[in-house]
């Protein structure tokens, strides 16, 4: 929990140096770090792998603010409710499209690299 911790206030820290007009929430930043310091193996997956199940289990409940939120606002789904849901369609779209063709080129950019025979098709 310490490690959850630090990298908390870590990212809190880092959060408020992001211009207004692109705030960085600061769990996404501490996502970011947790990935990182993971990656590089400074934690070891086994230190926060037992809190963070644990943490699964009330995922939840902190969801139900949420919930409340949105109920709070029908008004605002009944007047834009449809813009809300193209929106949400097309950027779910747009963010597919985006990740496949990343994968793609990063494929292409290892078969370059390492001078690999797997094409893109075989994946």
């Amino acid at each position: 929990m310490g490690i959850f911790a630090a990298i908390l206030f870590v990212s809190s820290l880092i959060s408020p140096l992001f211009p207004p007009e692109f705030p960085v929430p600061t769990p996404v930043i501490g996502l970011i770090i947790l990935y990182t310091l993971l990656t590089l193996h400074i934690i070891k997956l086994e230190w926060v792998e037992k809190f963070a199940t644990s943490m699964i289990g009330f995922i939840s409940f902190l969801f139900v603010p949420s919930g409340i939120q949105l109920a709070a606002s029908l008004d605002i789904m009944k007047e834009q409710g449809l813009q809300l849901i193209l929106v949400i369609i097309l950027s779910t779209i747009l963010l597919l499209v985006v990740v496949a063709y990343t994968a793609s080129f990063f494929i292409w950019l290892k078969q370059v690299i390492f001078h690999t025979d797997v094409s893109v098709e075989e994946i």
